[in-house]
């Protein structure tokens, strides 16, 4: 059986046979090796144009990778993948998804090439055991993904997978699932969440898209609740959002944008501390809040 199709075969089967699978695979992640506990970040993407953009987000995104050291590779879960079950992309070269429309052209003339990892595919399958991680040869990066690891990276040198999420889970699912995957940050692996905690497009104000740091006031108060939140450690009260009140409820209508900084909260470890980036509203309703955590 030529490796591809083998690699097809272990990804249907159930974990436990998959696991023996994985084993007949000497040597296969050697280059996941042990290493410093790396940090993670959630992401805050936002207007895609943020892509071909020099602004306080894209410098912010910039001066927060000179703080990272440099992985090995990077599993992100973008808020644009979601599927029934979950999956890891496992391609060599991953492509370009741009996921949107009506945009100039100079953003879908963007392109990140950065390589896939299927040792970090095979290696996030073998770790997570609360779901069976299906191998995924279809998808690519989105534009949660490469619009903002490309200022983080933008030699495209560092290899890239995604996480999809699965939308027939509740919040609890999506914080545990995140958990599972905290062996990966030692063996020099960057973790991303990339979505918006305040993300609500039927109530944006387009017009007011340029004008710096326009909010109203539910979108202010939701996005102070939930930095505070954050920065205290309330991992109880994030995973359950939707009874922190009006504003929370209004500012995450649907969960996908969401649900990416459930998996990086889960993550954090007792001796490790949330700082806050990137802290800005724009067009209304919509938020550019990011987070590192790290060693405190």
């Amino acid at each position: 059986m030529e490796r591809k199709d083998f690699l097809k075969a272990i990804a249907i089967l159930p974990l436990g046979a998959a696991a023996m699978k994985l084993n007949t695979l000497h040597g296969l992640t050697d280059s996941l090796a042990p290493t410093e506990r790396m940090p993670v970040l959630f992401l805050g993407h936002g207007n895609p144009m943020n892509a071909i953009d020099d602004n306080v987000f894209t410098r912010g995104f910039q001066s927060m990778a000179q703080t990272l050291p440099k992985p090995r590779a990077i599993l992100c879960i973008s808020a644009h993948w979601e599927t029934k079950g979950t999956f890891v992309t496992a391609m060599e070269h991953p492509k370009t998804i741009h996921d949107f429309g009506g945009f100039p052209q100079a953003l879908f003339d963007v392109q990140y090439p950065a390589p896939g990892s299927l040792d970090l595919a095979l290696e996030t399958q073998k770790l997570v055991s609360s779901a069976q991680v299906g191998l995924n040869e279809d998808w690519g990066l989105d534009h949660g993904c490469w619009t903002v690891v490309k200022f983080l990276y933008p030699n495209a040198d560092i290899p890239v997978i995604e996480m999809s999420m699965d939308y027939t889970k509740g919040p609890e699912y999506h914080y545990a699932l995140g958990k599972e995957l905290s062996e990966l940050r030692r063996k020099g692996v960057l973790i991303i969440g990339s979505g918006n905690t305040v993300h609500n497009l039927r109530l944006a104000a387009w017009d007011k898209m340029m004008v710096p740091g326009y909010a109203f006031d539910w979108a202010t108060t939701a996005n102070e609740k939930l930095k505070h939140l954050i920065t205290d450690g309330d991992h109880k009260s994030l995973i359950r959002y939707d009874q922190l009140g009006k504003e929370i409820q209004m500012s995450i209508p649907t969960p996908e944008h969401y649900l990416p900084l459930l998996y990086i909260l889960g993550l954090q470890e007792k001796d490790e501390r949330a700082t806050i980036f990137n802290d800005g509203l724009v067009a209304g309703s919509l938020n550019m809040m990011s987070v590192k955590i790290d060693r405190a």
